[in-house]
């Protein structure tokens, strides 16, 4: 589809607000590159694509933090902090010769594109389940328009450092696109059980070897019955813990000024204060 074509699907307004983005994006690049000229900063001078790579995770996570704040302004900040670190990367590869930033913004246009023929081609799509797989479908289309053999299974390209929850959620969402998958989330809940008994199991015969394996494959479980709900096990994990550090932190403040010590308290006295504070947080 062509710029054109794409204007013709907005109003003025849209377009505009486009535009003054585009603009802003320029005036980024045109810093950066002020920033790693003759002139520019020692610092911005000396950084490789590996030297940001710790920079680009923590405003990732600082991205993350400003949306669960529920802040705007954070966000607004926070989201210019990472588009600086994309901009950066670009203007690394385009100093090295490899590529500029406008390369990959053209190539995720263009898969956008490609791979959302329900919107800009002739594909229906009537709900998510289907959107993925035609999202699915385009991709192989793809492999085998360049010419690339079909991947030996649906679960390559997963990134090997996701962490344990997502990957979980990643591999049974790949799955589920073919239908491997229960009719229904009472399916996944007999399994977490049946999963359940087999820990028990592993534990009363005090097997480390099977307690590791039966409890991955009850996280496993779990994680399934969250797809099944739509709720991300991730965040839904972070949550909880955040939860638990406030409540600790308030166990602390109250053994405290009540002259107690955390080493001597015990665990009877612990969970007195922990269940008053859990009660007045329910209140």
């Amino acid at each position: 589809m062509s710029p054109g074509d794409l204007d013709a699907r907005l109003d003025a307004q849209q377009i505009s607000d486009a535009e003054r983005d585009g603009q802003a994006l320029t005036r980024l690049l045109k810093v950066l590159k002020v920033l790693r000229g003759p002139d520019g900063c020692p610092w911005d001078k000396e950084q490789t694509h590996a030297s940001l790579r710790p920079y680009l995770l923590e405003e990732c996570h600082e991205v993350l933090e400003a949306i669960d704040s529920g802040s705007m302004d954070a966000l607004r900040e926070e989201l210019g902090d990472l588009a600086l670190h994309v901009a950066f990367q670009g203007e690394l590869a385009e100093e090295s010769g490899a590529f500029r930033l406008a390369d990959s913004l053209d190539h995720i246009c263009e898969k956008l594109l490609r791979r959302h023929p329900h919107v800009f081609g002739e594909s229906a799509a009537e709900n998510a389940r289907d959107v993925e797989r035609l999202w699915e479908k385009v991709k192989a289309d793809e492999r085998k328009g360049a010419g690339e053999a079909p991947p030996a299974s649906i679960l390559e390209g997963l990134p090997k450092a996701l962490p344990g929850l997502l990957k979980a959620m990643r591999i049974q969402e790949k799955v589920a696109g073919v239908g491997f998958e229960w009719e229904s989330v009472e399916g996944a809940v007999a399994k977490l059980e049946e999963e359940y008994a087999e820990f028990r199991q592993a534990l009363a015969e005090k097997d480390r070897r099977a307690m590791e394996a039966e409890f991955g494959d009850f996280l496993f479980s779990v994680v399934n019955i969250a797809r099944y709900l739509k709720v991300q096990p991730e965040e839904a994990l972070r949550l909880t813990n955040e939860k638990f550090m406030r409540r600790f932190r308030q166990v602390e403040e109250r053994l405290h000024a009540q002259g107690g010590d955390l080493a001597t308290a015990g665990l009877d006295r612990l969970d007195v204060l922990w269940n008053e504070v859990k009660a007045q947080e329910s209140a």
